[in-house]
């Protein structure tokens, strides 16, 4: 589980176009960065791709996303965070079904459902973070149908559904963290992938999780 929230969160292309950081680098803020995020989410959140792609010469990629609460913060200064994200909505739930044949190149798939996701990097003196997450929504339900053939490169299928996720890195000399996580929901990765003539590697990943934390503390201070 140590790469979990890499792979399969920070990894994905398209979460990281959708994720602006929360508060940047900002040298001339001396009392270092007070950040306050409180996240609701009531309602559903629903993707669904539905794609057939033939004879395309390079690589191809698809990707699909569904979440609750999202935040993404990323300083340069002393921090404290007090963060809380709460999904109650009845459905988060992302479905792909891609049929994908006569690729030069490689392909990759991506399927997510994220109830709640925080992630905290900074580099000062001290970081100080208390999270909460709690995921009551009826799901994340992640599923994904996927058929591909006559591959020139690799394959890659990484269908994903997690409830609550936490991740924090610093090198900041003090490091308190106060992480609680409660989930209450059903969370279900389903996953059907039917692969032929692929001339490299082939991948395919599966993953439920209802809670996850990753802290990395790797001090530079003498």
């Amino acid at each position: 589980m140590k790469s979990l929230a890499r792979s399969l969160i920070a990894g994905s292309a398209l979460l990281t176009a959708m994720l602006s950081p929360a508060c940047a680098d900002s040298s001339s803020n001396n009392a270092g960065s007070q950040i306050l995020n409180g996240q609701v989410q009531l309602n559903n959140s629903i993707s669904t791709i539905n794609t057939a792609i033939d004879k395309v010469g390079g690589d191809v990629g698809v990707q699909s996303v569904a979440a609750g609460n999202i935040v993404d913060i990323t300083t340069m200064n002393d921090t404290t965070v007090e963060s809380s994200q709460y999904t109650s909505a009845a459905q988060i739930t992302s479905t792909t079904n891609a049929a994908i044949t006569n690729v030069g190149g490689s392909v990759g798939v991506v399927n997510q459902a994220v109830c709640n996701s925080a992630s905290v990097s900074t580099d000062p003196a001290l970081t100080a973070v208390n999270n909460y997450q709690q995921c009551a929504s009826q799901d994340p339900t992640a599923t994904a149908n996927v058929t591909l053939a006559n591959v020139g490169g690799s394959v890659s299928i990484a269908n994903s559904a997690i409830a609550n996720n936490f991740e924090a890195d610093t090198n900041a000399g003090s490091m308190p963290i106060n992480n609680k996580q409660i989930n209450t929901s059903t969370t279900v990765a389903a996953t059907a992938v039917n692969i032929n003539n692929v001339a490299g590697t082939a991948s395919v990943t599966s993953t439920a999780v209802g809670n996850n934390a990753q802290i990395i503390h790797y001090s530079t201070n003498p």
